[in-house]
């Protein structure tokens, strides 16, 4: 590794010039994404079951392990179809994590439930099991784990906490397409997986979500919840019929139009054909970067742990101020962006103090009760771990960071050394 001079942060001259040296970019496609969108254009046919849908549906499941995927329009759609699924609603709890993006815990509000944050292990930032178990009241209900960033919940405990408990899984997987839990992945391991298409997500189509599971009965209340309350069409009913089409027979249940559209469906078709690579790739350049951090004094890799193989939705670690001359950990972000001309973020807000996640901004919806409104204040719940990873320690980085060559990981490492020996000056 070389020894640099003046941080670019004080004027000197950055690591990577990102002008000759860009990093690849977000979202990746090509030609056939070209030619399936101008396929689905001329079909005529832009949503509602059209042959893209049912083919990604197919793939998708294939993919995960599980018997049955039902997309839908983006990854908050699919929690709170979840939780209808599940018959979770009013005087029900949900635990969830205090570290996670605000949606996990709205869907739950927004069924009349109650969100039950808890804290997360300081080196994963996933559910801590202990506080699970502490957290379990004859009201709970279901448990929402978040395979957050490039780590995974322990499923093997919480499973076990799930089956002692009678409670409902569902697996929050915006973070982890294509993550392994002992040979299973991300989504076939509860009793629902959650799945985000968002444009930073590994598989993207912009927005999207989808919904993964095994359960028969299941899967047909979340087809129809994404469909407007109507049956799912049998596999011999509407072939000569046209896409979408349904007996008509009364609905099955009441709900809401949380269709995905064909364009996204198709683009997800292609996308999920080069994901594995990308996943491989994400994997090899994240574990030689975390080789190396593991050799400078004041950074910490996240724990991989041995029953899974990740999949990197941002490269994270933590930080120590005490070993970089107690330089902020806000200075030391700033620092490694100007170095690398790449951004360099915090992570998610701890949801008890979030600027997103404010349900008592919306008394004329959520007041239901007084005792109700007390429940779901975010605030009332003590989440220490959160908060010091959130304001002390987090450091994350766009996956697509991790799409590059071993040289540009070299560039990552080099400039948080630089940022080390320049850590009094800065």
């Amino acid at each position: 590794m070389i020894k640099t001079s003046t941080p670019a942060l004080l004027g000197g001259n950055p690591v990577r010039d990102v002008n000759s040296k860009p990093w690849p970019s977000w979202p990746i496609w090509g030609k056939e994404e070209e030619k399936v969108l101008l396929d689905v254009l001329h079909s005529g046919v832009w949503s509602y079951n059209g042959k893209w849908e049912k083919q990604f549906n197919a793939a998708f499941a294939s993919y995960v392990g599980t018997k049955h995927c039902i997309s839908a329009v983006n990854g908050t759609v699919t929690l709170q179809l979840a939780l209808e699924a599940l018959g979770i609603g009013w005087g029900d709890e949900v635990i969830l994590p205090g570290l996670t993006w605000q949606a996990t815990a709205a869907t739950v509000i927004d069924v009349n439930a109650v969100p039950i944050l808890v804290d997360v292990c300081e080196d994963t930032w996933c559910l801590d099991p202990a506080k699970v178990r502490e957290a379990i009241t004859p009201r709970t209900r279901a448990i929402i784990p978040v395979h957050l960033y490039g780590c995974f919940t322990d499923m093997d405990e919480l499973m076990s906490i799930a089956r002692e408990n009678n409670l409902f899984v569902i697996e929050d997987c915006a973070h982890k397409h294509g993550g392994t839990w002992r040979g299973q992945k991300a989504g076939s391991i509860g009793d629902i997986g959650s799945f985000s298409f968002q444009l930073s997500k590994h598989l993207t189509a912009g927005e999207g979500g989808a919904l993964t599971t095994n359960d028969e009965d299941l899967a047909s209340k979340l087809d129809a919840l994404r469909n407007c309350g109507r049956r799912p069409e049998t596999a011999a009913g509407s072939s000569d019929k046209g896409a979408g089409y349904y007996e008509d027979d009364g609905n099955f249940i009441q709900s809401g139009n949380y269709r995905i559209t064909e364009f996204q469906a198709a683009l997800l078709t292609c996308g999920l054909k080069r994901m594995p690579d990308q996943n491989n790739l994400r994997d090899k350049n994240a574990s030689y970067l975390n080789e190396k951090l593991e050799g400078i004094d004041g950074v910490l890799p996240m724990r991989r742990d041995d029953r899974e193989e990740p999949a990197f939705f941002n490269f994270s670690f933590r930080y120590d101020r005490k070993k970089f001359r107690n330089l902020p950990v806000e200075k030391f972000r700033e620092a490694i962006s100007t170095e690398l001309g790449l951004q360099v973020d915090t992570c998610y807000e701890p949801l008890n103090n979030a600027s997103l996640y404010c349900p008592h901004t919306k008394p004329s919806r959520h007041r239901i009760t007084d005792k109700y409104w007390d429940q779901i204040n975010p605030k009332r719940f003590s989440l220490p771990v959160c908060e010091k990873v959130y304001e002390q320690q987090a450091i994350c980085m766009h996956h697509s960071a991790l799409l590059g060559i071993t040289e540009d990981m070299d560039d990552i490492i080099n400039a948080i050394l630089k940022i080390r020996e320049s850590a009094e000056e800065l």
